[in-house]
């Protein structure tokens, strides 16, 4: 992975000054990855773009108060975590009506639709989900962000040591799914 540290750090320092170019570039740069990290918290893609979109939003009016104690993309991670946090709590408040899901149909699946649930990788995102929010974060962060340990420490405030036992657990829970869901390999 490119180290992009510099530029970011940069580019933020531009944003402080409402540069919108540097903006632009800090999004283009982050962006999917963002997204992604808040579509696996939140599991629901508006929801997960409109999140991403408060997190760039948040960034602007808050570059000036960057300090560099951590890389760019760790702070930014922070606050999309923060703001799936948010939006978690929010939703949980919510509670679902038993009664009405019990009367909605369950449609059956076309061939083709079949065919997509065999496909490994949506049984494996459907095993991801199956994770606690906590152990499903930690995954996310070290396997798709590469964020090392001590990154990942900082993004979600909890000590190195507790990002390595929540990482062993969450890989051992992860095999068993995949184990029940008939994939041989458990994790890579």
């Amino acid at each position: 992975m490119i180290d992009s540290g510099d530029a970011d750090s940069d580019l933020i320092v531009r944003v402080a000054k409402h540069d919108d170019a540097a903006l632009q570039a800090l999004f283009a740069r982050h962006n999917v990855r963002i997204f992604r990290f808040i579509l696996r918290l939140v599991t629901v893609e508006a929801i997960a773009e409109e999140l991403t979109n408060e997190v760039y939003l948040q960034v602007w009016r808050n570059a000036d108060g960057f300090r560099g104690g951590s890389t760019v993309s760790t702070w930014m991670f922070t606050i999309a975590r923060n703001l799936a946090l948010s939006y978690l709590r929010k939703k949980s408040t919510v509670a679902l009506d038993e009664d009405f899901a019990e009367q909605v149909e369950d449609e059956t699946d076309s061939p083709e639709m079949t065919v997509t649930k065999q496909d490994k990788a949506t049984v494996m995102r459907a095993c991801m989900e199956r994770l606690s929010l906590a152990h499903r974060e930690i995954i996310d962060l070290v396997y798709y962000q590469e964020k090392t340990a001590g990154e990942v420490s900082e993004i979600l405030e909890i000590p190195v040591n507790t990002v390595k036992t929540r990482m062993f657990h969450a890989r051992k829970q992860l095999s068993h799914f995949f184990a029940a869901a008939g994939i041989d390999r458990g994790w890579p």
